[in-house]
């Protein structure tokens, strides 16, 4: 397991709770769940955003 520093996921996720999860009050559980899965879905077609996780943690990527 890599460290929260090097761990991309952790600046993937950083991303709906600072832009679609934050400042609300949720419902319900599904109300939530609709909300992340919007910010997930919004995030996948930021490469640049995703890039910028990677890039942020120091890690590269090697060609396969």
């Amino acid at each position: 397991m890599l460290p929260p520093d090097l761990n991309p996921v952790e600046g993937t996720w950083s991303v709906p709770r600072r832009t679609t999860t934050a400042n609300r009050a949720f419902a319900d559980p599904q109300h939530l769940i609709t909300a992340v899965r919007r910010g997930l879905r919004q995030l996948q077609y930021r490469r640049d955003l995703l890039d910028g996780c990677l890039t942020g943690t120091g890690l590269v990527l090697a060609p396969s």
